[in-house]
């Protein structure tokens, strides 16, 4: 009657031990990393977008790179300097502190293409790839969403044809963000239709410069330009550019996403902390809407912000146990997808959280308080980009949870 869960009771022979302590050495790497941040860290505020927020974004990652932050976790023989995740997981601690700038255009190169080469690349393209990513002179997007394949992935129709030496593409993706001003994309095709869906998928590099490409921005209600539709029009791309093997997508594509769930998260955690010590001292300063003391005094708004600091301990938590379980293996599992799902989810309730203590400016953007509303618009792509959050549920109840699949709907 019903399914039999694969777990059967019985305990693993060898206990799972999480450690979240720190070492006197790591104490003394925060110590050198909070002091340079201190010093470093850009006091100019980042331009919003186009050229301008890609040149700010590039001068400070190779700020980084000559300071010798650049990479911490990456192997040596990447250019990295060969530390742990826990190392990795300090300095995004301090860099959330310091209030440093988001990666922004850096963060595909950085969080995706980077940590998949290493993984899944040849020597060729992490020769090539892997010192410009991490000195800041390329910009990479991502090729994946399409109009029909959005949560559901696999179903991409972007077709690439084996033409001699060279991949043929046509199609069309969308939601790329950064597409406008980038050089290089992380790109999905579909380079065989006649077998299940997932097995016809290739990972390719597409020079964004190749002829046949055209991109078109897409302007959001957080007036933002950094989505993109990005159209193929017979563009060619070197069978040299194939990361891992053709047909073999899906595998490379599984890891990307990994990481992206995983440890490229902690700097959108940080930063949600921080937020979060912004908006009690907001809610100290900022009158009630009954007139009579501030919006810290009412039961409610405490209550709340407790609540919403407690949880952003537990995601603490979390990120320092997928951190410890990350340091047994090269690729991060299918639970990196519980801390997305949490994150993303606890971001909304604290952005709706900062919406009902400034009350009355809810409507002006250009008021001192204007920050939060943006904010607040900007928190949904935590529960749609990367995979939405029911995407994610599916993904903890299936290679979590060893739960039965999800049926298909006709």
């Amino acid at each position: 009657m019903g399914h039999k869960f694969p777990w059967d009771g019985r305990l693993p022979e060898k206990e799972v031990r999480v450690d979240l302590s720190f070492t006197q050495e790591q104490l003394m790497f925060r110590d050198e990393v909070r002091s340079w941040l201190a010093d470093y860290t850009p006091r100019e505020k980042r331009p919003s977008d186009g050229a301008a927020a890609r040149a700010f974004d590039s001068a400070w990652q190779l700020t980084q790179y000559e300071g010798g932050w650049a990479g911490l976790a990456w192997p040596e023989e990447a250019g990295g300097r060969g530390l742990s995740l826990i190392h990795q997981l300090i300095w995004h601690e301090e860099y959330g502190r310091a209030g440093a700038p988001p990666p922004g255009f850096m963060f595909i190169a950085l969080n995706h293409g980077g940590p998949t080469l290493i993984a899944k690349g040849n020597a060729a393209q992490k020769a090539f790839h892997l010192p410009r990513i991490l000195r800041g002179e390329s910009v990479w997007c991502q090729g994946f969403s399409e109009p029909g394949a959005g949560s559901d992935l696999a179903s991409l129709k972007t077709r690439a044809v084996i033409e001699g030496d060279e991949l043929v593409v046509t199609g069309q993706k969308i939601w790329t963000s950064y597409a406008a001003h980038a050089d290089y994309q992380e790109l999905l095709v579909r380079t065989d239709a006649s077998g299940p869906k997932q097995a016809g998928i290739t990972w390719v590099i597409c020079d964004m410069r190749s002829p046949g490409i055209t991109v078109r921005p897409i302007r959001t209600i957080n007036n933002d330009y950094h989505f993109n539709e990005v159209f193929y029009d017979s563009v060619r791309i070197p069978l040299a550019n194939v990361v891992g093997e053709v047909n073999d997508g899906w595998a490379v594509a599984q890891a990307t996403l990994a990481f992206e769930r995983g440890t490229a998260m902690i700097p959108h955690q940080m930063a949600l902390s921080r937020e979060l010590d912004e908006l009690t001292a907001l809610a100290k300063s900022i009158p009630a809407p009954s007139g009579s003391g501030t919006a810290w005094e009412r039961d409610d708004i405490r209550t709340r912000i407790a609540t919403a600091r407690a949880e952003v301990y537990a995601l603490k938590a979390m990120t320092y146990g997928a951190i410890s379980r990350g340091q047994r293996d090269n690729v991060p599992g299918a639970e990196g997808a519980i801390v997305a799902l949490y994150h993303g989810e606890l971001a909304q309730r604290v952005q709706r959280l900062a919406l009902d203590i400034i009350d009355d400016d809810l409507l002006d953007r250009d008021s001192a308080r204007g920050e939060w509303i943006g904010r607040y618009l900007d928190a949904f792509k935590y529960t749609i980009g990367g995979g939405t959050s029911q995407v994610r549920r599916n993904i903890i109840a299936e290679r979590v949870l060893g739960l039965p699949r999800e049926k298909a709907l006709n």
